[in-house]
């Protein structure tokens, strides 16, 4: 009994299974499934194919490079530094630029400072003191300039002093001029240089073409001149939503996004950088705090006696950041099929949709559901049914019982 049982498993293996389809006349259920179909061959056709082109493989692993230069010169005439007039080597740190520089619009200078003591700052809520009692010697000013020495440094009739500390000195002055000392700094220009490459399709290119030299001297990048790679530094702070003047004064950092959204089917002439322009600080935040951006750095020198002076100064600027990003697609087959296989198990999905609308959702779903499904018994049940309802007969017809291989098979004709 298990050897056949075994055997028939083994052989149904081998069946064709196929499903039993039931035309339904329900327009209602007919219009929605068309309308299901279409809805998701327009999703397929315009969205994963146009828009998205899903039929292409695409490589987003962009190696990029970008190397920047300034040019503009300013002039100032300030007490510290007198007659000056400002070039590359001043104003942009660091000299060689990438994909990071910054431009130096205004500053505090503080000259000649040596090693000495000095007050420290009375703008600096650490080094505030009534007596000497409160500034301990060999104490590090918190936020200050130097180490305190012990002293309570007082002018006449006054009650409250600062202290005395070790440092460069004289201090540093918390006070920089309210208009931007390099405002000039807004016609200055850079030059972006950017060469990319996608490593999957070896495929290279940079903004900029391959022209005369006299078209980069004078060219200037807009609309018109995607392929001219020379900004104005005040169109750059404009475009990113500023004004050059307010944003020179306190520095800021400006974002400069360059994307390659390449489609490699269609020629290499259409693959363009597409530059986009934001303020990255927090200026525009509800409550900035410590907006702006600046540092510090220091020119040192030695006089004929061997003492080290330094110039220190505090600079003010607009920091750029130059991210490059992109995509480039190309047709394959095998992203072609794989979509187009999913578009059709989309459509089977709209048929399960519509299969239960038709079978739950309208009136006549249970005359639907006895087509669709069938119910079968096996021989036994039969037999059982048939000898229940030949039993109910006042007079049967006819009955016949044939005993085989230990096993009644039973006929019953019906009832008179």
């Amino acid at each position: 009994m298990g050897q056949v049982a075994w055997k028939g498993l083994f052989l149904s293996l081998f069946d064709y299974k196929t499903e039993k389809y039931v035309i339904a006349k329900s327009k209602k259920v007919g219009i929605l499934y068309r309308v299901v179909q279409l809805s998701i061959l327009a999703y397929l056709v315009g969205w994963v194919f146009i828009v998205k082109k899903g039929y292409q493989d695409t490589d987003t692993s962009l190696q990029s490079s970008v190397i920047t230069k300034l040019k503009g010169v300013a002039f100032t005439n300030t007490s510290e530094l007198g007659e000056r007039l400002w070039d590359v080597a001043d104003y942009v740190i660091p000299p060689q630029g990438e994909n990071v520089f910054f431009v130096m619009t205004n500053l505090i200078v503080t000259p000649n400072q040596r090693q000495a003591t000095c007050p420290e700052s009375d703008r600096i809520p650490d080094a505030l003191c009534y007596k000497d009692g409160d500034c301990r010697a060999g104490e590090a000013v918190v936020a200050g300039n130097g180490v305190k020495t012990g002293r309570c440094l007082k002018d006449r009739d006054s009650i409250r002093g600062t202290c005395e500390v070790l440092a460069w000195c004289p201090v540093e002055k918390r006070s920089k001029p309210k208009k931007p000392l390099l405002a000039s700094a807004e016609n200055f220009t850079v030059y972006i240089k950017n060469s990319i490459r996608f490593p999957k399709f070896k495929f290279s290119k940079m903004n900029v073409l391959a022209t005369n030299e006299s078209y980069l001297k004078s060219c200037r990048y807009s609309t018109e001149h995607p392929y001219c790679p020379i900004f104005l530094l005040g169109n750059i702070v404009q475009w990113a939503g500023s004004d050059f003047q307010e944003m020179a004064s306190e520095g800021g950092v400006i974002g400069i996004q360059i994307e390659w959204n390449c489609d490699l089917d269609k020629a290499p002439s259409e693959c363009n950088p597409h530059y986009s322009f934001s303020r990255l600080d927090n200026k525009f935040a509800e409550k900035p705090i410590s907006s702006g951006y600046n540092f510090r750095f220091a020119k040192y020198y030695r006089d004929a006696e061997g003492v080290d002076y330094r110039t220190l100064i505090k600079a003010y600027g607009i920091r750029f950041d130059v991210m490059v990003n992109g995509k480039a697609g190309k047709f394959n087959i095998i992203p072609t099929i794989i979509n187009i296989g999913s578009g059709l198990a989309l459509m089977g999905a709209g048929a399960f949709f519509c299969d239960l609308v038709l079978l739950y959702l309208i009136k006549k779903s249970n005359f639907y559901r006895g087509k669709k499904y069938e119910e079968q018994q096996d021989s036994s049940c039969r037999e059982v049914q048939q000898i229940a309802e030949f039993q109910q007969c006042s007079e049967p017809k006819s009955m016949l019982f044939y005993k085989g291989h230990g096993r009644a098979i039973t006929f019953i004709a019906g009832c008179v």
